[in-house]
């Protein structure tokens, strides 16, 4: 909060120091010959800073008073209507509030000049030889007339009907137009800044919130997936406990190695394709125990595809349905064979085994959900992946990754 106030104030003082300073350059440099007839500089200046003084109150109630009314949840009528009412109101009450300040201190420049002014008039006036009650008759007498019309234009005084001498200045109403011009310049500006300002936090929060569903799905993904796979490498290792102690020791130890492996995938989203591929094998190893040689294996590893990044525990999830549900159900088993490729601007990895989908694809049996919504997830579409009878012997699933995700 102090750090948006100080760059507020900061923003206020720089913005009508800037105003302050153009009209320095005008007044002292462009209408500078004034001055020198004239005179008042300091009575100038102090009205200068009287007025960029106010403008900052004036400005900053005007912020206070929206900022009070929650303006950012306006319609963009309501705003528009605010916009032109808050112009109106402070732009009025600076050029008022500073007349009157100007005036009950006897700091106004205002009337400096128009003293100075009146003085001109008076000697003018008596440059001509204007005597008498000559104002009452001036319309009568041409020559009269024009030298009264060139006193009134050089110095916006005049003589009424009655002789009293009248100022005819019309800076008034340019006065009120120029500080209307400023409030609607500051009020345009800060409105902008906060819109701005506030679209990007939406979009900040947005952002956030996709990456916190983002993982909290990850994460709810994975949780289905680890378990399953336990399971599974548990039932394996419990029917050689009996038959084969010294294999099964060997299967605990390629379970804790699976495990071991299975946590730290946990914690990452993509891991390098030769550690995912360890993974698979040693579950693989796992289950020819369980069916011996009714399950044949076949690998068919581009190298170079080794080292690409891929999720973790995905081609173990498709590799463990295809066993589950195609090899365990054939009284004859089958094969598996696991293949990686480049084609193209993708890394295709391709599991085929023996059986068939019968009936349509059943997302939840053949892992099929969670392997789209981690693909979806982590490559935002530019991920495919399918699973289709390849013939009347085999199931194919192939997950094609884009190589420079």
């Amino acid at each position: 909060m102090g750090k948006i106030n100080s760059r507020y104030w900061l923003c206020q003082i720089l913005g009508w120091g800037v105003w302050g300073l153009i009209a320095l350059y005008f007044n002292l440099v462009v209408f500078g010959d004034r001055f020198k007839e004239l005179g008042g500089k300091n009575e100038f200046l102090i009205s200068l800073s009287i007025s960029l003084i106010l403008g900052i109150v004036v400005t900053h109630l005007l912020k206070t008073f929206i900022k009070k009314n929650n303006w950012l949840q306006f319609s963009y009528k309501k705003i528009v209507l605010l916009f032109v009412i808050g112009v109106a109101a402070s732009g009025i009450i600076l050029f008022y509030g500073d007349k009157f300040i100007e005036h009950s201190t006897n700091y106004s420049y205002d009337r400096y000049l128009q003293n100075k002014k009146l003085e001109k008039a008076k000697r003018m006036e008596t440059q001509y030889g204007l005597t008498g009650n000559y104002y009452v008759n001036e319309t009568k007498n041409a020559a009269v007339s024009a030298v009264v019309d060139e006193i009134k234009n050089t110095t916006s005084w005049y003589r009424d009907e009655s002789g009293v001498w009248v100022h005819d200045d019309k800076r008034n109403l340019l006065g009120i137009y120029q500080n209307l011009l400023l409030i609607a310049i500051w009020l345009l500006i800060y409105i902008v800044y906060h819109y701005v300002e506030k679209n990007t936090n939406d979009e900040l929060d947005k952002l956030r919130l996709e990456s916190t569903v983002k993982e909290l799905e990850l994460k709810t993904i994975k949780s289905h997936i680890n378990p399953h796979f336990i399971f599974n490498s548990l039932n394996s290792i419990r029917a050689l406990v009996d038959e084969n102690p010294a294999r099964a020791r060997t299967a605990i130890t390629e379970l804790s190695n699976i495990l071991r492996s299975s946590m730290h995938a946990g914690k990452s989203e993509t891991v390098p394709f030769e550690k995912e591929l360890n993974i698979v094998k040693d579950y693989l190893a796992l289950e020819h125990m369980r069916f011996e040689e009714r399950l044949k294996i076949e690998f068919n590893i581009d190298k170079q595809t080794l080292v690409q990044q891929v999720p973790p525990m995905m081609l173990q999830t498709l590799v463990e349905n295809g066993i589950k549900h195609g090899i365990s159900k054939s009284i004859h088993g089958g094969l598996v064979k696991i293949t990686s490729q480049f084609r193209e601007d993708n890394l295709e990895l391709i599991v085929q085994n023996s059986g068939q989908l019968n009936g349509g694809i059943n997302k939840e049996g053949f892992g099929i959900q969670s392997t789209e919504d981690r693909l979806n997830l982590l490559y935002h579409g530019k991920a495919s992946f399918e699973i289709k009878n390849l013939n009347n012997e085999t199931v194919q699933s192939k997950v094609s990754i884009p190589i420079n995700a």
